[in-house]
């Protein structure tokens, strides 16, 4: 996986959508933020893909397949 690479994002799925990766964060995507016993964020995702169809999502190399 990299930049400018064409992928299928939620391969397998009934959201099943193809897109170009337009970002790699890396070592840079977030961890999970708890104080105490709240949670206030999940971790960030790896990839930023933009999708054919329009739009921007943010997935995890898991949800990733190349074309």
């Amino acid at each position: 996986m990299a930049i400018n690479v064409r992928v299928r994002v939620y391969p397998g799925t009934d959201d099943e959508v193809g897109g170009t990766v337009v970002e790699d964060f890396g070592g840079l995507a977030g961890q999970v933020v708890d104080i105490g016993e709240h949670h206030i964020a999940g971790p960030a995702r790896r990839w930023a893909v933009a999708l054919d169809a329009g739009g921007l999502v943010f997935v995890d190399s898991h949800q990733l397949v190349t074309e």
